[in-house]
């Protein structure tokens, strides 16, 4: 069993700053190879918002360059995104993406069950 766990997500206002973090944890040895953060807002598709692979390159959505960082510590398995001069459009479910290498078996398929972040005045 492998789990991804998010938190820091709640409520900030327009301009704020928000950091969230996932941590992937389990029984089994695991290995992250890339992880990245997603986004839905209601009634809209999931959305990549920033990725992270081992080797560092990094890869952001238009609407976040900038405003967003993505980093990771692929040692802990973990990932992080600081958000900062949030706008109400960032209003979403953010959620967690593991590229991971799990006792020998690699699957990009592996998902956190979301945290909200909310913008608004």
């Amino acid at each position: 069993q492998v789990q991804l766990v998010e938190s820091g997500g709640g409520l900030v206002h327009p301009g704020g700053s928000l950091r969230l973090s996932c941590v992937a944890t389990g029984i089994l040895s695991i290995n992250a190879k890339a992880m990245g953060w997603y986004r839905q807002a209601p009634g809209k598709q999931r959305d990549l918002v920033a990725s992270i692979a081992e080797d560092g390159h990094t890869n952001y959505a238009d609407p976040v360059k900038g405003r967003f960082t993505i980093s990771a510590d692929f040692a802990k398995n973990t990932v992080y995104l600081q958000m900062n001069s949030l706008k109400p459009e960032d209003t979403a479910v953010y959620y967690c993406n593991g590229d991971l290498l799990v006792d020998g078996i690699r699957d990009v398929g592996y998902w956190g069950e979301g945290t909200l972040v909310t913008v608004s005045s």
